[in-house]
């Protein structure tokens, strides 16, 4: 309840004006009658103007506060105070189909389904420009054709190569073997024949049918014979040990070399080919079609991320979201919370979500434990990111714009008092003045919760006494408090003074 209430002081000022005015005519009347009655009079009103001086005086020092003119008054009565925290938002699915780009590079969409559209099943929804990847199919294909002549013709060299180490092994080698072995078979023969020829020849030269000569010779011929059978197991083990070896360490680099040059080409094959293949897929995913029937929209970028919009003309990455299909029987909302409030928030809390034709009762599910970015896109205030749960409704669409209050605190049946009716002290303390028989009184008070129009009183207050408004514009005590705390911020650097509770971002309906 309020009232406009005239200050004691105000009356007595006019009554005292009255009271002077009126033996001032009366001393002209009688004056004219006679000066020793006049005179008479003149101190009877002299003592009359103390005697109410007096009085004023002592009733003013009885007054704590003093007033200037009429003020608006509050009747502190029991009320509900509800404490919540509002914010806006936008309604958003909880679960989205997303529909991304798979084609490489950046790529131009030349065609997009208008955002808000219900499609099927099937239903094309964006197109990209194809003639780079087109030209990248004919580059890479034409590589791959070539890489893949050159990879035949490096496995036939390198078949070849193994064939000739097999070849040798096998072959030539087991030949020039099998000769230098038939070679020192012939020498050893030799030797054996000239041996025994020599032994003749000596018992010939000992009966006398055979000269010195003629063993001498002989001799002779079995040293050339054991010479060449020498020379024979010489080249066999060359042969086996040197020759063998150095062909073979030959041979097998060959291969080693034919088989590198291969799989090097084998390996080009393969990238151009798996890049032509990739650049074939890619080619198919140019034409977006819709994974099923429902409602499509357009992503839309937050303010701090560099991501271009989806629309004709515009340039797209790959894995970058193109659509997004919502659920709409899974709706919520997504809120920014001031982290000076966020210990508060906690998941169950009732929230009531304003659209611009419902309201409707939501639930608090899950509150952020990182901050999201803060930059000058947000004032650089930060703040946490809150989901609220919506129950399903008719007609809710992605997108649309509402208003969030977060009960927070619920306080039934409490004595409150408006935000505008306190003051707060350089001491912390809190601070009102109500009305008395005496005239207005200044009141300590004890206060829990607050919102940005009522304030809770713990004690100080009793139901049914009146409170002033504002009492910076009317009470004097009250305009001394506030240039303390005028004083004390600019001491600290901070030119506005505290003159109410503050809400903590709270706002709420008593």
């Amino acid at each position: 309840m309020v009232t406009e209430v005239f200050p004691d002081g105000q009356a007595s000022s006019n009554s005292e004006v009255n009271s002077t005015d009126r033996p001032a005519v009366g001393q002209a009347a009688t004056y004219a009658a006679s000066s020793s009655g006049a005179r008479r009079w003149m101190i009877a009103v002299g003592s009359g103007i103390l005697l109410l001086v007096g009085v004023a005086v002592a009733v003013s020092s009885l007054l704590p506060s003093s007033s200037d003119g009429p003020q608006l008054t509050y009747q502190v009565a029991l009320d509900d105070l509800d404490v919540t925290v509002t914010e806006s938002g936008t309604l958003e699915s909880s679960e989205n189909t997303e529909i991304r780009c798979k084609v490489r590079g950046q790529n131009t969409i030349t065609s997009v389904v208008e955002s808000g559209s219900i499609v099927k099943e099937g239903e094309e929804l964006l197109r990209l420009d194809t003639l780079l990847i087109e030209e990248q199919i004919h580059e890479r294909s034409k590589y791959a054709h070539w890489c893949k002549a050159g990879e035949v013709q490096l496995k036939a060299h390198m078949n070849r190569s193994a064939l000739a180490v097999k070849a040798y092994l096998e072959g030539e080698f087991v030949e020039r073997l099998t000769e230098l072995e038939k070679l020192l078979a012939i020498g050893k023969s030799r030797v054996l024949t000239a041996r025994n020829m020599l032994d003749h020849d000596r018992m010939m030269a000992e009966r006398g049918y055979v000269s010195s000569l003629k063993v001498e010779q002989r001799e002779f011929r079995l040293s050339q014979a054991r010479l060449n059978l020498v020379i024979q197991e010489t080249n066999i083990d060359v042969l086996k040990k040197f020759t063998k070896a150095e062909r073979l360490e030959r041979l097998q680099g060959e291969l080693k070399s034919a088989t590198a040059e291969y799989k090097a080409a084998a390996e080009r094959t393969f990238a151009d080919e798996h890049r032509r293949d990739v650049a074939i897929e890619e080619f198919k995913h140019c034409v977006v079609k819709a994974p099923r029937a429902g409602m499509v929209i357009h992503p839309k970028a937050a303010r701090w991320k560099n991501a271009p919009e989806v629309q004709e003309g515009a340039t797209v990455y790959k894995n970058q979201v193109l659509l997004l299909m919502p659920d709409l029987d899974k709706m919520q909302i997504k809120i920014g919370v001031h982290e000076s409030i966020l210990k508060r928030i906690t998941p169950g809390l009732t929230a009531r979500v304003t659209l611009p034709d419902r309201t409707l009762e939501g639930k608090v599910v899950s509150v952020a434990k990182v901050a999201r970015p803060a930059g000058w896109w947000s004032g650089n205030v930060v703040k946490y990111d809150t989901v609220i749960q919506l129950p399903q409704s008719r007609d809710l669409k992605p997108g649309m714009s509402a208003e969030v209050e977060v009960l927070i605190a619920s306080r039934k049946n409490v004595l409150t008092v408006p935000v505008a009716a306190v003051v707060e002290t350089e001491n912390n303390e809190t601070l009102c003045w109500i009305h008395t028989p005496l005239g207005i009184k200044k009141q300590i008070l004890q206060t829990g919760e607050n919102n940005d129009k009522f304030v809770e009183v713990l004690s100080g207050l009793e139901a049914g006494q009146e409170v002033v408004l504002n009492p910076l514009a009317f009470i004097t005590e009250a305009q001394q408090e506030a240039l303390k705390i005028t004083g004390s911020a600019k001491a600290t650097g901070d030119e506005s003074p505290k003159t109410s509770k503050p809400a903590d971002s709270a706002k709420s309906k008593s």
